[in-house]
């Protein structure tokens, strides 16, 4: 399987890669020895502790890679009136009668409990494309879907503002 990134969406995980490998991993290895030196392994807290900080580490610089590794890099652009990536976005949910508003980002940014849904989420991959005013189909499993109106598009760009997810 390949990530659909943009080329913000690498340069941001090389940046934490860098990071890790070159400043956070000779640190961590660091801390690992000292709390060895404090004896007793078997009840040492300090050594749990900072061998397990070095292993999350290690475990996050291998997602990186693979994540950088298999990614194909994709085009954040859309026309000026259709919904495309970094896009603010908000939608009438016709079933609930209210208003939401999201930004379609992709899946290493996304944050649904702050609005940042990912393109490849039932209502972002239905959204990708759409037009305002235009009335579209959302379907969140194979029992259930519903219907959503585009109220308003707020173009936006891929300028980094959007952290990467911690895991």
């Amino acid at each position: 399987m390949h990530n659909e990134l943009t080329e913000t969406d690498i340069k941001k995980m090389q940046e934490e890669l860098d990071y890790r490998r070159l400043t956070l991993g000779p640190q961590l290895v660091e801390e690992v020895k000292v709390a060895r030196a404090f004896g007793d392994l078997s009840e040492n807290f300090e050594y749990k502790a900072a061998k397990q900080e070095k292993n999350k580490n290690e475990s996050r610089i291998r997602y990186l890679e693979n994540m950088i590794e298999t990614a194909v890099i994709i085009d954040s652009s859309s026309a000026p009136n259709e919904v495309g990536l970094y896009d603010r976005v908000t939608v009438y949910l016709e079933d609930e009668g209210e208003e939401e508003t999201w930004q379609v980002v992709t899946s290493v940014r996304q944050d649904v409990l702050n609005g940042l849904i990912s393109k490849e989420s039932p209502m972002g991959s239905a959204l990708l494309g759409k037009k305002e005013g235009e009335r579209f189909w959302v379907q969140v499993n194979k029992d259930y879907g519903y219907y959503a109106v585009v109220r308003s598009i707020e173009k936006g760009r891929d300028d980094g503002s959007v952290p990467l997810n911690s895991y």
